[in-house]
């Protein structure tokens, strides 16, 4: 198994990097938030690895953290969830704002994600929540931080913005708190 690689960044594409090891090139799939991240050709780089075995194919795919690829590993646990959905997952969501949509029940957070419909949302909930030792109080339809996503979807903000601002906000806040902190934080961010 190959856990992590140091070497030379030798290529990058929108998709995938090419490091080179040694001698070696080892073409490994990355997300575009670890893409950003990384630092120019010919630098020295750090990938924390999961090598993905298949009958007819052997991938790559490499994350900046630890944290990541143990999130990358836990969604592929999940049934249904290949390694595709998966890294657009962790494209799209941090493993903060992925932990907080399951703590608060938010499918309309994993549907924002490529490939995720409502169905799919759902499944994932289900078999996330006692991997990732969630413990939630649901309510009987949403949790408080789905209502707020509504209400700033509803006031016109964009996911992503939507997504960072909820991922910093604490858990056990009632909705108004959880509406009123979240409308200061956009508006500094403006």
């Amino acid at each position: 198994m190959i856990g992590r690689l140091r070497g030379v960044l030798s290529q990058r594409t929108d998709e995938r990097v090419v490091l080179d090891v040694g001698g070696v090139g080892y073409l490994v799939a990355v997300t575009p938030r670890t893409l950003a991240d990384l630092p120019g050709i010919g630098e020295e780089v750090v990938l924390h690895t999961h090598l993905h075995v298949r009958e007819d194919q052997l991938a790559l795919f490499g994350f900046e953290t630890s944290e990541d690829k143990e999130l990358f590993g836990l969604l592929l646990g999940v049934s249904g969830v290949g390694p595709k959905v998966a890294l657009a997952i962790l494209a799209t969501m941090t493993p903060e704002q992925l932990r907080v949509a399951v703590v608060s029940d938010d499918t309309a957070a994993l549907t924002s994600v490529p490939g995720i419909g409502k169905r799919s949302a759902e499944k994932l909930m289900v078999e996330l929540r006692p991997k990732m030792d969630v413990i939630s109080e649901r309510s009987s339809s949403s949790g408080p931080i789905a209502e707020v996503r509504e209400a700033l979807v509803g006031l016109g903000y964009a996911p992503d913005e939507i997504r960072g601002t909820l991922a910093s906000m604490p858990h056990d806040l009632s909705v108004e708190e959880l509406l009123k902190r979240s409308l200061q934080e956009l508006g500094r961010a403006q």
